[in-house]
């Protein structure tokens, strides 16, 4: 009798670890070439194709950054107070004109370009005003609450570089500078499907034996998170021809497929096979748990991913080796695996050596300020509650057997995924 390898099993031979499993994926891939050229306020989530170069200062001017009277520095008094004559006011958009002389200020306000001749900014609430004078005291300092220009950017300063993820502090930096449009990395095609006789659509009524599909929407969540192009193809039976037609269909028009389901050992789990027929097949497990029979290779120049079937599965799989090499594949600059910190655990945890594991827990700060995790309860594959409710991967190394309360552990963040 022939033994087929378990998702159980202790032993794994030949398997590669989530380390190295990654470091194999980007070694046979690079990223995608092409841009496009799309208006700024539609860059968001998108990845810059281009070094940004300052093409002025920002600010353009020396300004104040408090309300109050601008004056020279070098008028301040020494000890006691000194009166002042208000010559002006500068608003933030109409500046004073003119020329502050000696013993003289003028109201501005914040934004506003400063007079000539001043150099130093009081703020309103350390003056006294009488009439169209002022007297200030001794505690002032010269060159306080002005902003140089160019204090934010200078001219011909690389302000972002290619690779890099849009955000909103990126629009309003973008902005800053005059940019109505940006050049961006196109968007990664993505095409994904589930695999099952088991699998009910949402909308009609589950036969015996069937549930409904979750995974394809959080795929879809997840792959929209990423702003690739998504293709859902839906769900495809346990059936060798029309897999290979799918998968078929799907190289032919995206640069990545992601499946789920049909990776194991089961009869009826076809991916394997019918991948080989189509493409390459680099590997197929992982130690890791959830997540062990996870399948990555080629169709031509396509990317293949072949996820478990159960729903938290698919989910840290994603999370840990897909999406990074997707992002690799968009160009990103930040595409490595997302940052672990160090806590204190809350909970007694456990698990099989051999595998890294990636529990489920809830991140909380102590009335100290400390963080602590608990673990959000049973860790199932299929518990996809347990994604719900937690809110960060407590990570567990091959070696470690068990964690006890007052232990410290890894974790991940799911903000930092998601």
């Amino acid at each position: 009798m022939i033994f087929l390898p378990s998702c159980t099993d202790i032993e794994l031979t030949n398997t590669l670890t989530v380390v190295q499993a990654l470091a194999q994926i980007k070694a046979s891939l690079q990223p995608l070439a092409g841009f496009e050229k799309i208006a700024l306020r539609s860059s968001l989530g998108r990845i810059l194709a281009e070094d940004i170069i300052s093409p002025s200062n920002v600010p353009a001017y020396r300004n104040a950054a408090m309300d109050g009277y601008a004056l020279r520095g070098s008028d301040l008094p020494h000890d006691g107070f000194q009166t002042w004559q208000v010559v002006g006011t500068a608003l933030a958009g109409q500046p004073f004109l003119g020329t502050v002389g000696e013993g003289q200020g003028v109201r501005i306000m914040t934004g506003a370009m400063m007079p000539a001749g001043t150099d130093i900014v009081v703020m309103q609430e350390h003056v006294a005003v009488a009439g169209e004078t002022i007297r200030i005291g001794s505690h002032e300092k010269p060159g306080q609450h002005v902003r140089e220009a160019g204090e934010d950017l200078a001219l011909g300063q690389v302000v972002l570089t290619a690779g890099k993820l849009l955000l909103p502090p990126e629009l309003g930096l973008l902005a800053s500078l005059g940019f109505a449009e940006i050049r961006v990395k196109r968007r990664l095609r993505v095409a994904f499907f589930s695999t099952g006789d088991e699998l009910c659509a949402i909308g009609n009524v589950p036969q015996l034996g069937q549930l409904y599909d979750s995974n394809r929407y959080t795929l879809y969540g997840m792959l929209t998170r990423l702003g690739v192009e998504v293709m859902d193809l839906g769900t495809v039976p346990d059936q060798p021809e029309a897999l290979r037609q799918t998968l078929a269909a799907a190289a032919a028009n995206a640069e990545v497929i992601i499946t789920s389901g049909g990776v194991s050992v089961g009869e009826a789990d076809f991916i394997k096979e019918t991948l080989q027929t189509l493409g390459k097949i680099h590997f197929w497990k992982i130690a890791m748990r959830p997540g062990r029979p996870l399948a990555y290779g080629k169709i031509n120049e396509t990317v293949f991913f072949g996820l478990p079937g159960n729903p938290v599965a698919v989910m840290i799989t994603f999370y840990q080796l897909v999406q990074p090499i997707l992002l690799f594949l968009m160009g990103s600059s930040n595409h490595e695996l997302a940052k672990i910190w160090k806590v204190v655990c809350g909970s007694r945890l456990k698990k099989r050596v051999g595998r890294r594991e990636f529990q489920r827990g809830i991140l909380t700060s102590t009335p100290a300020g400390e963080w602590v995790v608990h673990s959000t309860g049973p860790q199932g594959s299929g518990i996809l509650r347990s994604m719900s409710e937690g809110n960060c991967f407590i990570i567990l190394a091959e070696e470690c057997e068990r964690v006890e309360i007052g232990d410290w552990v890894e974790v991940q963040p799911f903000a930092e995924f998601m």
